[in-house]
C-alpha cells in the first residue's frame, strides 16, 4: 500500500473514531441516572433481604459496574451473593424479594438456576442470585464468577482503555454481532472488554480478527502450553478466548461460527474503506407490497412461514426453543427429500412467532427413485426383492440397471403442507423434536403460509416487513 494512501487511511480512522465515541460514551445525565438508580435499586433489595432474614451481598455487576455501557444501553445486572453454606432454596427466598422490588413487570427465568428479568422505569433488570466463593474454582456455577470478571476488568482499566471497549461494541453492535444471548449468538461485553485488554486497541482488534481462522485461541494468563493443547480442551468452538479468573472456561463459547466469520470480515472490510455505517447502519426500508411480490416470484421458490402465537418466557428462554425447533422442523423437512434453501426464525418476543422455510419446490414428484444393493449380494438382493415385490408403494420395478436393483416407490408426501399439517396438528411436533413451549403454540395457533399469502401480516407489522426485506435482499447491512 502506498505510504499516502495508508495514512489517508489511518486519519480517517481517527477521525471516524473520535466521532463515533461522542455518540456512544453516555453524557453526565445518562451517567447519573443509570447509576442513581442502579444504587436504589441495591438498596431496596438490600433492606428486603435484611427484613426477609436473609444474608447477602447485593452488588451491580456487568458493564455498569465497569464504566463500559455505551450510551442508550438499559440494562442492569445486580447480583445476589449468598453465602456458600446457603442452599439452593435460598434462591427462591432471594428472587421473591426482588419480584417485591421489582413491581409487577418480570419475567422468572431458569439457566443454571432461577433468576428475575424485570422492567423498571425504562431499564431491564436482572436480578440473579449467586454463591459467594473465595476463588472461581470453587463456583458452583457460571453465575458464581461474574464478581471475579468484574474485579479483573476493573484493575486493568484506564479512560483510554474504556473509551477502546465502547469503540469494539458500538463496532461489534453496528455489524449485528454484539451479544452472548441465544438470539444473537455472539460477543459478549465481557469478551469484547478482553479483546481489548490483549489487543491494546479497537483497531487493534481488528487487524488481528482479520486474521483469524476458525479455532483462534487467545490465552491472556498464559494458562496453556500451545494453541493445541487449547483447542484439545475445547473442540470444535469457532473462538477459543480462555477465561482469565478460569482457565476451564471459553469466554467465547457462545460465539456462533456465522457471526464471527461476519466479525472477521467486516474488520476487513472497515480498515480497508473505514465507514460510519459499519456503527450506524442504515435503517432498511421495507419493500412495497408490489416490490414484495415481485422479489418472491422472482426466486421462483416456495417460502413457507410457520406462524404461531404468544410464547410466554424472557428471550433467553424463547429463542433457545425457538432454534431447536428450528432444527428439528429442518430435520423433518429434509427427512421426506424436500429442498430447503434457507432457514430462519423472526418473533416479536410477545405475541407472534414465525418460522421461514424456502424451498426449490413446494411440491415433489409422486415417485421417487431408490437404488439397491449389487446382484452380487445374494441376501442383501433377496431381502430387497422380499420387501419390495408386490408392495402396493412401488410403482415399477424391482428391475437390473447394471448389476444393481432399482425401483420406484410412491412418496409419503409431495406437498410440503400436507407434511406439516400432519406432523404438527395433533402434538404440535413434540415426538418429532419440537420444544415444549414452542410445541404447545403450535398445537393451540398454527397457522401455514405460502408466499403471497403472508402479504396482509406483512402490511400490518412493521418489524416483520424488515426482517422479510432484509431476508429477500440477503446481505449484511454494511455491505449494502
Amino acid at each position: 500500500m502506498p505510504r499516502n494512501l495508508g495514512q489517508s487511511i489511518e486519519t480517517d480512522i481517527k477521525s471516524l473514531c473520535e466521532k463515533v465515541l461522542r455518540k456512544v460514551t453516555p453524557d453526565e445525565k445518562e451517567r447519573s441516572d443509570t447509576l442513581g438508580f442502579s444504587k436504589f435499586l441495591v438498596e431496596t433489595l438490600k433492606k428486603d433481604l435484611s427484613m426477609s432474614g436473609i444474608s447477602a451481598e447485593v452488588q451491580i455487576e456487568g458493564s455498569v459496574a465497569k464504566d463500559t455501557w455505551l450510551a442508550g444501553e438499559k440494562d442492569i445486572d445486580i447480583f445476589i451473593l449468598l453465602p456458600s453454606e446457603y442452599g439452593r432454596d435460598a434462591f427462591r427466598r432471594v428472587l421473591e424479594a426482588a419480584k417485591r422490588v421489582s413491581g409487577e413487570n418480570y419475567l422468572e427465568a431458569y439457566a443454571e438456576h432461577p433468576y428475575i428479568e424485570a422492567y423498571i422505569n425504562g431499564f431491564t433488570v436482572n436480578f440473579v442470585p449467586c454463591f459467594m466463593v473465595r476463588d472461581p474454582s470453587e463456583a458452583k456455577s457460571s453465575v458464581d464468577r461474574t464478581p471475579f470478571h468484574t474485579q479483573y476488568v476493573k484493575s486493568k482499566l484506564s479512560e483510554d482503555l474504556k473509551n477502546e471497549i465502547r469503540l469494539l461494541k458500538a463496532f461489534m453492535r453496528g455489524i449485528g454481532v454484539y451479544g452472548a444471548e441465544i438470539k444473537v449468538g455472539g460477543f459478549s461485553g465481557y469478551l469484547c472488554e478482553l479483546l481489548v485488554l490483549y489487543y491494546g486497541s479497537f483497531i487493534n482488534v481488528l487487524r488481528a480478527a482479520s486474521g483469524w481462522h476458525k479455532g483462534e485461541v487467545i490465552d491472556i494468563e498464559g494458562y496453556y502450553k500451545s494453541p493445541n493443547e487449547a483447542r484439545e480442551a475445547f473442540q470444535n468452538e469457532p473462538l477459543i478466548v480462555i477465561d482469565p479468573v478460569d482457565k476451564k472456561r471459553n469466554v467465547a463459547s457462545a460465539v456462533r461460527l456465522n457471526r464471527l466469520s461476519e466479525f472477521i470480515l467486516a474488520s476487513r472490510f472497515f480498515l480497508k474503506k473505514p465507514d460510519i455505517k459499519f456503527f450506524e447502519p442504515r435503517a432498511i426500508e421495507p419493500y412495497q407490497t408490489d416490490d414484495l411480490l415481485m422479489a418472491m416470484r422472482e426466486r421462483g421458490s416456495a417460502i413457507i412461514f410457520l406462524k404461531t402465537g404468544a410464547i410466554r418466557a424472557v428471550p433467553d428462554i424463547l429463542w433457545g426453543q425457538l432454534f431447536r425447533s428450528q432444527r428439528a422442523l429442518v430435520n423433518l423437512i429434509e427427512q421426506f427429500d424436500f429442498d430447503v434453501l434457507r432457514s430462519e426464525v423472526w418473533s416479536d418476543e410477545k405475541s407472534v412467532n414465525i418460522f421461514v422455510f424456502e424451498l426449490s419446490s413446494r411440491f415433489l414428484p409422486p415417485i421417487k427413485r431408490y437404488v439397491g444393493p449389487p446382484i452380487d449380494k445374494t441376501s442383501n438382493c433377496e431381502e430387497f426383492l422380499r420387501k419390495h415385490l408386490g408392495s402396493e408403494e412401488v410403482f415399477s420395478g424391482p428391475r437390473l440397471e447394471g448389476d444393481r436393483l432399482v425401483i420406484e416407490k410412491r412418496r409419503r408426501y409431495t406437498d410440503i403442507i400436507e407434511l406439516l399439517k400432519d406432523n404438527l396438528a395433533s402434538d404440535g411436533g413434540r415426538r418429532i423434536g419440537v420444544a415444549s413451549l414452542v410445541a404447545k403454540a403450535l398445537s393451540e395457533s398454527m397457522e401455514i403460509l405460502i408466499n403471497e399469502e403472508i402479504l396482509n401480516f406483512y402490511s400490518t407489522n412493521s418489524d416483520f416487513a424488515r426482517f422479510l426485506t432484509e431476508y429477500l435482499i440477503g446481505r449484511p447491512r454494511w455491505l449494502l
